[in-house]
């Protein structure tokens, strides 16, 4: 069961890509879209609470305007009927402005005074109080000051008639009219009732905490506020000075320690302005609530894209995964396997193929492994074109033979003299190795013949510093020296000496293989390079006109071996090749 459960969510596999692939998107695409959501529906809900508020205000603003120009018209109704009698008070004036009073529940009281403050008359008929202060209340120099102009007051208390204390807003102006007497110079006022505004704007409300005031235009009083006492108690205070900078529009203002969003409108009829308050907290409560569904919604999605992404997953995957275990047979060498075809979609097709390919393999494995005996074969023979077989017996045999005497030390040297020999010659398959590299090549190679050939010849390399970064064919000295060991040392009965050199001159690398042995023949080195010379004895297998024959292959024909040669004195073996970098792949750049 665990291993079943590895292998279908292992992190590797298909299903798992096209899970998560799903899933990155999925997650990527929601936190996109709940991002941009978001901001779109926060600013849509503070846009939404700005212009609710306006709207509100505006209402209000309307209504109470509304409501004053009425109470303005019934005002200017008593004064035409004052005008319109010749004696006041007169019976008749008295019935119509009682016939007003009745009408409009929010009428207190006319009264019409003299400039001195003393009563001409009131309706309805009450007695006055003695210390009403009548002529320093602010309706009544507002009165004396602005005649034929209609003035409203703030609110306050009532104080003119005995017994009667009601908040009310005084509308008052002053008037002239014509009696027996003649002209006569008079305020004439007219109480509402405050609760009329007071209900109107109780019923308004900006949010949960929300709420509405008014102020004059003049000094910032506030005309009406819903918390009244607390304003009175300096419990509760509003920045009024900033309110009197607008006449209509919206502002934030945080002078109460809170976030709040002020919106103002000013009445037409006597210049009230008129101020919402919301608090913005209230905004962030419905972004938060607006985050918080989106992080509900957030995982149910999720959870729902998971269970769909693994279904689809696991549908593509099941047929990819019989492929891939065919395969796997088919790898083992099992190819008497036919997968069950379903679908026409690409796996289907990929199956079909499949199968048709396993049918040809089958077909021709037999053809396949003859090819292949061919192929290492040929293989075999490279190999042994490029190492000499009685080299490496000879040098097997020296090992065997220092170790049956107990020389431990020179089978560890040999052997590890061999062991660099050959990595150097097989050099990952490059057939382009450094200067460096050949010379250490040789000289293992030289090691390993000093141990097999003692007291038989010393030798010597030396190499210009500067020549040892650069690029080489490799095996281009072993053959030289291979032909200076068995040809011109080997058959002297002294101890013969080889010299091997490497520097640059012009712009070329230049090699000397250079020994005191037999020498060579002139009749012999006049053919030694051409191509039907013979070669004789054990060399190395390659021989001076393979290594002649490189050489031009890889550079072209100036480039190539020189021989000098006298008998008895010894012979010389110039090598050419241009100076190159490898461009560190084996190939010359």
């Amino acid at each position: 069961m665990r291993s079943f459960l590895a292998d279908t969510f292992r992190v590797t596999g298909i299903q798992f890509t096209i899970a998560a692939s799903i899933m990155i998107i999925t997650i990527v695409v929601m936190a996109a879209v709940s991002g941009i959501l978001y901001t779109k529906f926060s600013q849509t809900a503070e846009n939404n609470t700005f212009l609710n508020n306006q709207q509100i205000v505006e209402q209000v603003n309307y209504n109470l305007d509304i409501y004053l120009r009425g109470m303005a018209q019934t005002f200017e109704m008593a004064d035409d009927q004052i005008l319109l009698n010749k004696g006041v008070p007169t019976a008749s004036l008295r019935e119509h402005l009682e016939t007003i009073l009745s009408t409009r529940e929010d009428l207190v009281s006319v009264g019409l005074f003299t400039p001195e403050g003393q009563p001409i008359a009131n309706y309805p008929n009450q007695a006055m109080r003695s210390n009403s202060g009548l002529t320093g209340q602010s309706w009544f120099t507002s009165a004396l000051a602005s005649p034929n102009h209609l003035s409203f007051s703030l609110p306050h208390i009532q104080n003119l008639y005995k017994g009667s204390y009601t908040w009310v807003v005084s509308m008052s102006k002053g008037i002239s009219f014509t009696d027996e007497r003649g002209r006569v110079d008079a305020v004439l006022v007219m109480d509402i009732n405050f609760k009329t505004i007071d209900d109107l704007f109780r019923r308004v409300s900006l949010g949960q905490k929300g709420y509405v005031y008014i102020i004059d235009k003049s000094a910032g009083n506030i005309v009406y506020h819903p918390q009244q006492e607390l304003i009175y108690s300096g419990l509760k205070y509003e920045n009024v000075e900033q309110a009197l900078k607008y006449t209509f529009g919206t502002y934030k203002d945080t002078s109460t320690g809170e976030d709040r969003l002020i919106t103002i409108q000013t009445t037409d009829m006597v210049g009230w302005k008129i101020v919402g308050v919301s608090y913005m907290n209230e905004i962030v409560t419905a972004k938060r609530e607006i985050g918080r569904f989106m992080v509900w919604m957030l995982p149910v999605v999720l959870l729902f894209v998971l269970l769909i992404s693994a279904y689809m997953s696991a549908k593509i995957s099941n047929p990819v995964r019989r492929l891939e275990r065919s395969m796997a047979k088919v790898e083992q060498g099992d190819f008497d396997i036919q997968l069950q075809v379903k679908g026409d979609d690409e796996v289907g097709r990929l199956s079909r193929r499949f199968n048709i390919m396993v049918g040809r393999i089958s077909q021709q494995k037999e053809q396949l492994i003859e090819e292949q005996e061919a192929k290492r074969r040929s293989e075999l023979d490279v190999l042994q074109s490029q190492i000499h077989p009685h080299f490496l017996y000879n040098t097997l045999n020296s090992v065997v033979r220092m170790a049956s005497i107990g020389k431990s030390e020179e089978v560890v040297q040999m052997i590890t003299a061999l062991s660099k020999f050959f990595r150097i010659s097989l050099s990952k398959g490059k057939h382009i190795i450094t200067v460096e590299e050949e010379l250490e090549h040789i000289r293992n190679y030289l090691v390993i013949q000093k141990f097999r050939y003692k007291h038989k010849f010393n030798y010597v390399i030396r190499a210009d510093e500067d020549v040892l970064s650069y690029s080489t064919l490799k095996l281009l000295l072993q053959p030289l020296v291979e032909n200076a060991i068995y040809h011109g040392i080997e058959m002297m009965a002294d101890e013969g000496a080889i010299e091997i050199t490497a520097s640059l001159e012009n712009g070329q690398i230049v090699f000397h293989v250079r020994d005191d042995g037999l020498g060579i023949a002139p009749q012999k080195l006049s053919s030694l390079l051409s191509a039907n010379a013979k070669q004789e004895g054990e060399g190395s297998g390659v021989g001076l006109q393979n290594v002649d024959q490189r050489i031009k292959l890889y550079y072209g024909n100036r480039y190539g071996i020189t021989i000098t040669s006298e008998l008895e004195e010894g012979t010389d073996v110039r090598i050419v090749i241009p100076a190159m970098i490898s461009d560190g792949e084996g190939r010359l750049a």
